[in-house]
């Protein structure tokens, strides 16, 4: 196993190394969610109509295995911050097993529920075959999705962002290049459609779970196959799931708060959800660095923290607040420059455009300070403060975005609603920023031998 290598050198340029290669990896995720849409598209409304059908559920899985994935990177960069290895190749494996636990009950209890599930969500009829269609497939390859999310986490634990972000673009890329030959039956292959593409999405992933186990044992000796017992394996997932639940809920936070709002907008008409989508997006591509930002600063705090090095792990959060700040005020000049043209790109509609626009200048004094509620979130992760990471988004989106954008709809339309965006991010960004500096003087205040 390789020592821990963020608790030295600038810490800037540290950050900004671990920060580029998560970007090519995010970015490759929304291609992979525009790839599947694309084609699937081509089927027909129905079609589309079933597999976004499919996005809630696989929401929350997706949610609960970046919760685990959370919790294990936490828990692991703390422990190679100590320098315990040993600890470091307990924890690895304890949280593929426990993956592979919670895989195996949400396969059991998913597989039996689909149809009385998507009944109850609104999927009837053809839809519904559909549907099922799909998430039978994706239920049986679920293992593929969820281990190497919680493998990656590990291994961007270990202070390497690159391979995770390679692993995930080869599983993009085939799946990019399985989705038409198998949705359409392309030359020597079946014509499989909605099925295809959930073999295509499997198999790209389970290219992703053997090149990240192989790199887990292999390069970075993370793995270890002696059995602790039943005791010691207890343990180990009481400290992963201490972290990784909150972590969960605090995922599962924006996704369901997001569908409250979109409510909110379609109150306005059907061209205000497309401007708001264009809004929403655009806001993702443009803060996508920032988000980058907050997802390896886990690994860049817990090994510091492991380490005792606690000017160090404050320094970092500190750099990644004035970066997101200024991400977020060269946000909004772009935006204030170019938000029509920009908004253009995605739909020629007049009405669509100027309510994008809107959304831009009202939304976008907030963006900077979303990404401080990002960064201190993944901080309070690392520090083993998941709850104080959960209170700070439900702060924002459930105590501040949901009820500004009703109340202020009733008054000013929909721009009342977008201004929940912008006055949510700045209350809930100052409180992060406040509060988590309050707790790293705090940690600064104790013994080296207390923080270890």
């Amino acid at each position: 196993m390789k020592k821990a290598i963020l608790t030295e050198g600038p810490v800037g340029r540290t950050i900004i190394r671990l920060m580029l290669p998560m970007m090519v990896g995010m970015v490759g995720m929304v291609i992979f969610n525009l790839v599947d849409t694309f084609f699937i598209g081509k089927l027909g409304t129905q079609a589309l109509a079933a597999m976004s059908f499919t996005f809630p559920v696989i929401m929350v899985v997706t949610s609960v295995s970046m919760g685990i994935g959370i919790g294990a990177s936490s828990v692991i960069s703390h422990a190679i911050g100590k320098g315990d290895s040993e600890q470091v190749k307990r924890l690895t494996t304890d949280s593929l097993l426990l993956a592979v636990t919670l895989v195996t009950a949400i396969v059991i209890v998913g597989l039996m529920t689909i149809r009385p599930l998507f009944r109850a969500l609104g999927a009837e009829g053809e839809t519904l075959d559909l549907v099922t269609e799909y998430m039978v497939i994706w239920y049986y390859g679920m293992p593929f999705v969820v281990i190497p999310m919680v493998g990656n986490n590990a291994i961007r634990a270990a202070g390497n962002t690159v391979i995770p972000s390679l692993i995930m673009v080869s599983s993009i890329i085939t799946n990019v290049i399985l989705d038409p030959l198998l949705i359409f039956g392309i030359g020597p292959f079946p014509r499989w459609e909605m099925e295809g593409a959930a073999i295509a999405t499997v198999i790209g992933r389970a290219l992703s779970l053997f090149i990240s186990l192989y790199f887990l044992r292999r390069r970075f000796d993370m793995l270890t196959s002696h059995y602790p017992g039943f005791a010691k394996l207890m343990a180990s997932w009481k400290k992963i799931l201490y972290i990784g639940l909150p972590s969960a809920l605090t995922q599962l936070t924006t996704p369901i708060s997001m569908g409250l709002i979109t409510r909110f907008v379609a109150g306005f008409g059907e061209a205000a959800v497309a401007a708001f989508g264009v809004g929403t997006r655009v806001e993702m591509f443009i803060m996508s660095p920032v988000f980058a930002l907050a997802a390896v600063l886990v690994s860049f705090t817990g090994q510091n923290y492991g380490a005792g090095k606690i000017d160090r792990l404050e320094e970092g959060i500190r750099f990644s607040h004035r970066l997101s700040i200024g991400l977020g005020m060269f946000a909004v000049l772009i935006l204030f420059l170019f938000g029509r043209p920009i908004a253009a790109i995605f739909d020629s509609n007049p009405a669509v455009i100027s309510i994008a626009v809107l959304y831009f200048l009202i939304a976008s004094p907030g963006f900077g300070f979303h990404g401080v509620v990002g960064i201190t979130s993944s901080a309070y992760s690392a520090l083993h403060h998941p709850i104080h990471a959960l209170a700070l988004n439900v702060l924002r989106m459930v105590l501040l975005y949901v009820p500004i954008a009703y109340i202020a709809s009733r008054y000013w339309g929909v721009g009342g609603v977008f201004s929940g965006a912008s006055i949510s991010a700045l209350i809930s960004g100052t409180v992060g920023y406040i509060s988590i500096h309050r707790t790293t003087a705090r940690l600064k205040a104790v013994s080296p031998e207390s923080v270890n």
